[in-house]
Protein backbone atom coordinates (compact mmCIF):
# COMPACT_ATOMS: atom_id res chain seq x y z
CA UNK A 1 0.00 0.00 0.00
CA UNK A 2 1.34 3.42 -0.97
CA UNK A 3 0.29 7.03 -0.50
CA UNK A 4 0.04 7.32 -4.28
CA UNK A 5 -2.44 4.44 -4.44
CA UNK A 6 -4.59 6.05 -1.75
CA UNK A 7 -4.40 9.37 -3.61
CA UNK A 8 -5.69 7.66 -6.76
CA UNK A 9 -8.52 6.05 -4.79
CA UNK A 10 -9.60 9.45 -3.50
CA UNK A 11 -9.52 10.87 -7.02
CA UNK A 12 -11.79 8.13 -8.38
CA UNK A 13 -14.14 8.44 -5.39
CA UNK A 14 -14.46 12.17 -6.04
CA UNK A 15 -14.89 12.01 -9.84
CA UNK A 16 -16.74 8.67 -10.00
CA UNK A 17 -14.84 8.00 -13.20
CA UNK A 18 -11.39 6.48 -13.82
CA UNK A 19 -10.61 8.60 -16.87
CA UNK A 20 -11.46 11.90 -15.17
CA UNK A 21 -9.54 10.84 -12.05
CA UNK A 22 -6.46 10.04 -14.15
CA UNK A 23 -6.62 13.47 -15.77
CA UNK A 24 -6.80 15.14 -12.35
CA UNK A 25 -3.80 13.09 -11.18
CA UNK A 26 -1.82 13.76 -14.40
CA UNK A 27 -1.32 10.05 -15.13
CA UNK A 28 -2.67 7.72 -17.79
CA UNK A 29 -5.91 5.90 -17.11
CA UNK A 30 -4.28 2.42 -17.36
CA UNK A 31 -1.64 3.45 -14.78
CA UNK A 32 -4.24 4.68 -12.32
CA UNK A 33 -6.47 1.63 -12.83
CA UNK A 34 -3.55 -0.76 -12.38
CA UNK A 35 -2.48 0.85 -9.09
CA UNK A 36 -6.00 0.73 -7.67
CA UNK A 37 -6.36 -2.89 -8.76
CA UNK A 38 -3.08 -3.71 -6.99
CA UNK A 39 -4.40 -2.12 -3.81
CA UNK A 40 -7.66 -4.05 -4.04
CA UNK A 41 -5.73 -7.30 -4.59
CA UNK A 42 -3.49 -6.56 -1.61
CA UNK A 43 -6.47 -5.83 0.65
CA UNK A 44 -8.54 -8.62 -0.90
CA UNK A 45 -11.59 -6.35 -1.18
CA UNK A 46 -13.38 -4.43 -3.90
CA UNK A 47 -13.23 -0.69 -3.27
CA UNK A 48 -15.32 0.34 -6.27
CA UNK A 49 -18.41 -1.17 -7.84
CA UNK A 50 -17.43 -0.83 -11.50
CA UNK A 51 -20.78 -2.17 -12.73
CA UNK A 52 -22.50 1.05 -11.68
CA UNK A 53 -22.58 4.15 -13.86
CA UNK A 54 -21.23 6.39 -12.50
CA UNK A 55 -18.84 4.26 -10.47
CA UNK A 56 -19.83 3.86 -6.82
CA UNK A 57 -17.96 2.94 -3.65
CA UNK A 58 -18.72 -0.38 -2.03
CA UNK A 59 -19.62 -0.39 1.66
CA UNK A 60 -16.06 -1.26 2.65
CA UNK A 61 -14.82 1.18 0.01
CA UNK A 62 -16.55 4.06 1.82
CA UNK A 63 -14.68 3.19 5.01
CA UNK A 64 -11.40 2.88 3.13
CA UNK A 65 -11.88 6.28 1.49
CA UNK A 66 -12.52 7.96 4.86
CA UNK A 67 -9.32 6.49 6.25
CA UNK A 68 -7.38 7.19 3.06
CA UNK A 69 -8.34 10.85 3.27
CA UNK A 70 -6.90 11.03 6.79
CA UNK A 71 -3.68 9.30 5.74
CA UNK A 72 -3.15 11.47 2.65
CA UNK A 73 -3.82 14.65 4.62
CA UNK A 74 -1.39 13.57 7.32
CA UNK A 75 1.24 12.82 4.68
CA UNK A 76 1.07 16.46 3.63
CA UNK A 77 1.92 17.41 7.21
CA UNK A 78 5.53 16.27 6.76
CA UNK A 79 6.21 18.90 4.10
CA UNK A 80 4.19 21.36 6.16
CA UNK A 81 6.42 20.76 9.18
CA UNK A 82 9.52 21.35 7.05
CA UNK A 83 8.06 24.56 5.58
CA UNK A 84 7.21 25.89 9.04
CA UNK A 85 10.65 25.00 10.37
CA UNK A 86 12.25 26.92 7.51
CA UNK A 87 9.83 29.81 7.92
CA UNK A 88 8.72 29.32 4.31
CA UNK A 89 5.44 30.96 3.35
CA UNK A 90 4.64 29.89 -0.18
CA UNK A 91 3.11 27.31 -2.48
CA UNK A 92 -0.46 26.81 -3.58
CA UNK A 93 -3.19 27.80 -1.14
CA UNK A 94 -6.86 27.13 -1.88
CA UNK A 95 -9.20 29.64 -0.25
CA UNK A 96 -12.99 29.70 -0.30
CA UNK A 97 -15.05 32.83 0.44
CA UNK A 98 -18.81 33.12 0.89
CA UNK A 99 -20.69 35.33 -1.64
CA UNK A 100 -21.69 38.06 0.83
CA UNK A 101 -18.06 38.59 1.87
CA UNK A 102 -16.17 38.08 -1.40
CA UNK A 103 -17.00 41.36 -3.25
CA UNK A 104 -16.22 43.64 -0.32
CA UNK A 105 -13.40 41.99 1.63
CA UNK A 106 -11.34 40.46 -1.21
CA UNK A 107 -10.40 43.76 -2.91
CA UNK A 108 -9.38 45.12 0.49
CA UNK A 109 -6.74 42.51 1.31
CA UNK A 110 -5.74 40.67 -1.89
CA UNK A 111 -3.19 43.14 -3.27
CA UNK A 112 -1.61 43.65 0.16
CA UNK A 113 -1.32 39.93 0.82
CA UNK A 114 0.18 39.14 -2.61
CA UNK A 115 2.72 41.91 -2.20
CA UNK A 116 3.68 40.71 1.28
CA UNK A 117 3.80 37.01 0.35
CA UNK A 118 4.69 36.77 -3.36
CA UNK A 119 5.57 33.06 -3.11
CA UNK A 120 2.01 32.10 -2.16
CA UNK A 121 -0.16 31.11 -5.12
CA UNK A 122 -3.73 31.84 -4.02
CA UNK A 123 -6.56 29.93 -5.69
CA UNK A 124 -9.80 31.62 -4.60
CA UNK A 125 -13.34 30.35 -5.11
CA UNK A 126 -16.69 31.90 -4.22
CA UNK A 127 -18.67 29.17 -2.48
CA UNK A 128 -21.65 28.77 -0.17
CA UNK A 129 -21.03 27.82 3.43
CA UNK A 130 -22.28 24.29 2.78
CA UNK A 131 -19.88 23.86 -0.14
CA UNK A 132 -17.01 25.28 1.91
CA UNK A 133 -17.54 22.85 4.79
CA UNK A 134 -17.65 19.87 2.43
CA UNK A 135 -14.51 20.92 0.55
CA UNK A 136 -12.52 21.58 3.71
CA UNK A 137 -13.42 18.12 5.01
CA UNK A 138 -12.49 16.53 1.68
CA UNK A 139 -9.15 18.34 1.59
CA UNK A 140 -10.04 20.46 -1.46
CA UNK A 141 -9.76 23.77 0.43
CA UNK A 142 -6.96 24.86 2.75
CA UNK A 143 -9.10 27.50 4.44
CA UNK A 144 -12.11 29.74 3.93
CA UNK A 145 -13.66 32.99 5.06
CA UNK A 146 -17.23 32.55 6.27
CA UNK A 147 -19.82 33.67 8.76
CA UNK A 148 -19.48 31.78 12.03
CA UNK A 149 -19.92 30.01 14.39
CA UNK A 150 -20.39 26.79 12.42
CA UNK A 151 -20.33 24.41 15.39
CA UNK A 152 -18.51 21.68 13.44
CA UNK A 153 -15.99 19.67 15.43
CA UNK A 154 -13.79 18.98 12.40
CA UNK A 155 -13.34 22.69 11.59
CA UNK A 156 -11.49 25.35 13.56
CA UNK A 157 -12.40 29.04 13.48
CA UNK A 158 -10.44 32.26 14.05
CA UNK A 159 -12.59 35.37 14.25
CA UNK A 160 -11.49 38.17 11.92
CA UNK A 161 -14.12 40.80 12.76
CA UNK A 162 -17.74 41.43 13.73
CA UNK A 163 -19.66 43.23 10.99
CA UNK A 164 -22.84 45.13 11.92
CA UNK A 165 -26.02 44.96 9.86
CA UNK A 166 -27.32 48.21 8.36
CA UNK A 167 -30.92 48.71 7.23
CA UNK A 168 -31.53 49.87 3.67
CA UNK A 169 -34.93 51.62 3.74
CA UNK A 170 -36.27 53.42 0.65
CA UNK A 171 -38.36 56.58 0.69
CA UNK A 172 -42.00 55.90 1.37
CA UNK A 173 -41.29 52.96 3.66
CA UNK A 174 -42.87 53.13 7.13
CA UNK A 175 -39.40 53.27 8.78
CA UNK A 176 -37.77 55.79 6.44
CA UNK A 177 -38.25 58.78 8.74
CA UNK A 178 -36.67 56.97 11.70
CA UNK A 179 -33.15 58.29 12.23
CA UNK A 180 -32.15 54.99 13.84
CA UNK A 181 -34.09 51.80 14.24
CA UNK A 182 -34.41 48.89 16.65
CA UNK A 183 -34.55 45.19 15.87
CA UNK A 184 -38.14 45.18 17.12
CA UNK A 185 -39.06 47.60 14.32
CA UNK A 186 -38.37 44.98 11.66
CA UNK A 187 -41.23 43.17 9.99
CA UNK A 188 -40.30 40.10 7.97
CA UNK A 189 -43.34 40.65 5.72
CA UNK A 190 -41.78 43.67 3.97
CA UNK A 191 -38.15 42.52 3.84
CA UNK A 192 -36.20 41.40 0.79
CA UNK A 193 -33.82 38.51 1.43
CA UNK A 194 -31.22 36.46 -0.34
CA UNK A 195 -32.38 33.13 -1.68
CA UNK A 196 -31.99 29.93 0.32
CA UNK A 197 -28.43 28.68 0.70
CA UNK A 198 -26.93 31.99 1.84
CA UNK A 199 -25.85 32.15 5.47
CA UNK A 200 -26.53 35.91 5.42
CA UNK A 201 -30.22 35.14 4.89
CA UNK A 202 -30.14 32.93 7.98
CA UNK A 203 -28.55 35.73 9.95
CA UNK A 204 -31.30 38.15 8.97
CA UNK A 205 -33.97 35.62 9.90
CA UNK A 206 -32.35 35.15 13.29
CA UNK A 207 -32.44 38.90 13.84
CA UNK A 208 -36.14 38.94 13.06
CA UNK A 209 -36.66 36.04 15.47
CA UNK A 210 -38.87 34.18 13.04
CA UNK A 211 -38.72 30.48 12.29
CA UNK A 212 -37.81 29.53 8.73
CA UNK A 213 -40.73 27.16 8.24
CA UNK A 214 -43.07 30.07 8.95
CA UNK A 215 -41.53 32.24 6.25
CA UNK A 216 -42.03 30.30 3.06
CA UNK A 217 -45.54 31.65 2.49
CA UNK A 218 -44.55 35.22 3.31
CA UNK A 219 -41.55 35.96 1.09
CA UNK A 220 -42.51 36.87 -2.43
CA UNK A 221 -39.16 38.30 -3.50
CA UNK A 222 -35.79 36.66 -3.00
CA UNK A 223 -32.54 37.27 -4.84
CA UNK A 224 -29.10 35.76 -5.28
CA UNK A 225 -27.19 39.02 -4.79
CA UNK A 226 -27.18 41.92 -2.36
CA UNK A 227 -26.91 44.40 -5.26
CA UNK A 228 -30.20 43.11 -6.66
CA UNK A 229 -31.86 43.49 -3.27
CA UNK A 230 -30.83 47.16 -3.20
CA UNK A 231 -32.26 47.72 -6.69
CA UNK A 232 -35.53 46.02 -5.77
CA UNK A 233 -35.70 48.12 -2.63
CA UNK A 234 -35.20 51.28 -4.69
CA UNK A 235 -38.27 50.26 -6.69
CA UNK A 236 -40.32 50.40 -3.48
CA UNK A 237 -40.67 46.63 -3.11
CA UNK A 238 -39.47 46.51 0.48
CA UNK A 239 -36.48 47.13 2.74
CA UNK A 240 -33.44 44.94 3.21
CA UNK A 241 -30.44 44.54 5.52
CA UNK A 242 -26.84 44.95 4.35
CA UNK A 243 -23.52 43.92 5.87
CA UNK A 244 -21.70 47.14 6.78
CA UNK A 245 -18.85 46.73 4.27
CA UNK A 246 -21.39 46.65 1.43
CA UNK A 247 -22.56 50.13 2.41
CA UNK A 248 -19.13 51.60 1.61
CA UNK A 249 -19.74 51.21 -2.15
CA UNK A 250 -23.23 52.72 -2.19
CA UNK A 251 -23.55 56.02 -4.06
CA UNK A 252 -24.35 59.28 -2.28
CA UNK A 253 -28.01 59.28 -3.29
CA UNK A 254 -28.54 55.75 -1.98
CA UNK A 255 -26.69 56.52 1.26
CA UNK A 256 -29.78 58.51 2.29
CA UNK A 257 -31.58 55.17 2.53
CA UNK A 258 -29.13 53.74 5.08
CA UNK A 259 -30.48 53.54 8.61
CA UNK A 260 -28.29 52.31 11.44
CA UNK A 261 -29.45 50.32 14.44
CA UNK A 262 -29.44 51.67 17.96
CA UNK A 263 -26.76 50.11 20.13
CA UNK A 264 -26.16 47.28 20.51
CA UNK A 265 -26.40 46.82 16.76
CA UNK A 266 -26.91 43.27 15.45
CA UNK A 267 -23.78 41.96 13.73
CA UNK A 268 -22.36 38.88 12.08
CA UNK A 269 -19.13 37.15 13.02
CA UNK A 270 -16.72 36.63 10.10
CA UNK A 271 -13.89 34.14 10.56
CA UNK A 272 -11.14 32.33 8.74
CA UNK A 273 -11.89 28.62 9.07
CA UNK A 274 -9.76 25.54 8.40
CA UNK A 275 -9.52 21.81 9.10
CA UNK A 276 -8.58 20.67 12.59
CA UNK A 277 -5.46 19.03 11.10
CA UNK A 278 -4.06 22.61 10.95
CA UNK A 279 -2.10 22.25 7.72
CA UNK A 280 -0.45 25.36 6.21
CA UNK A 281 -0.93 27.30 9.43
CA UNK A 282 1.80 29.78 8.53
CA UNK A 283 -0.28 30.94 5.54
CA UNK A 284 -3.53 30.93 7.51
CA UNK A 285 -1.96 33.09 10.22
CA UNK A 286 -0.53 35.45 7.61
CA UNK A 287 -3.97 35.87 6.02
CA UNK A 288 -5.46 36.51 9.43
CA UNK A 289 -2.84 39.15 10.27
CA UNK A 290 -3.26 40.98 6.94
CA UNK A 291 -7.07 40.99 7.02
CA UNK A 292 -7.32 41.95 10.69
CA UNK A 293 -4.81 44.75 10.17
CA UNK A 294 -6.75 46.17 7.24
CA UNK A 295 -10.08 45.99 9.08
CA UNK A 296 -8.60 47.76 12.10
CA UNK A 297 -6.65 50.43 10.28
CA UNK A 298 -7.83 51.01 6.72
CA UNK A 299 -11.49 51.96 7.21
CA UNK A 300 -12.72 55.23 8.67
CA UNK A 301 -15.73 54.30 10.76
CA UNK A 302 -18.32 56.87 11.61
CA UNK A 303 -21.68 55.93 13.09
CA UNK A 304 -20.90 52.24 13.19
CA UNK A 305 -18.02 50.16 14.42
CA UNK A 306 -16.58 46.94 13.14
CA UNK A 307 -14.95 45.22 16.08
CA UNK A 308 -11.65 43.54 15.23
CA UNK A 309 -10.56 40.93 17.78
CA UNK A 310 -6.89 40.39 18.51
CA UNK A 311 -5.37 37.47 16.59
CA UNK A 312 -5.83 34.15 18.39
CA UNK A 313 -2.71 32.07 18.35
Amino acid sequence: MTITQLYYVLAVAENQNFTKAAEKCFVTQPTLSMQIQKLEDELDVQIFDRSKKPIELTDVGKKIVNQARNIVNESYRIQDIVDQQKGFIGGEFKLGIIPTVMPTLLPMFLKTFIKKHPKVKLKIEELTTEEIIARIKEGHLDAAIAATPLEDESIKERVLYFEPFVSYIPKGHRLYTNKKINVDDLDVDDMLLLEDGHCFRDGVLNICKVFKNHLDDKFQLESGSIETLVKLSNEGLGMTLLPYLHTLDINDEEKENLHYFNDPAPAREVSIIYHKSELKMQIIESLQDVISGIIRGAIAFQDVKIISPLPTK
